[in-house]
């Protein structure tokens, strides 16, 4: 049986490793979408780094992606600047992968 519990209590593991990855990744790339929008918008560094957390804090409004691109698409149109939606999906699906491949490695 100490063969079995061992296995559950390493997938158990590895799935908590797993789920906190994801957290750290998602969170990393809500902050680099955040910048990403503050440099179309045109904004100051400091006011860039303020704008990035905003973003990341949008995240925690509801599950899923939609409260972050609600967040980006509304500001960006605010500022009077066009986006498409596209554009912007495209741009969390890019940092995503990036954000996620920075966590694994370490960084």
């Amino acid at each position: 049986m100490t063969t079995f519990n061992d296995r559950e209590k390493g997938f158990e593991s590895k799935f908590a490793l797993d789920q906190d990855q994801e957290f750290r990744a998602m969170a990393r790339r809500n902050k680099l979408l955040g910048l990403w929008a503050a440099e179309k918008m045109g904004l100051s560094a400091e006011s860039s780094e303020d704008y990035a957390k905003a973003v990341v804090r949008a995240d925690f409004e509801q599950p899923g992606d939609e409260d972050v691109f609600r967040k980006i698409a509304g500001d960006i149109k605010g500022s009077g600047l066009t986006v498409s939606e596209g554009e912007i999906r495209s741009k969390m699906d890019e940092l995503a992968s990036m954000a996620r491949d920075q966590v694994r490695g370490g960084e």
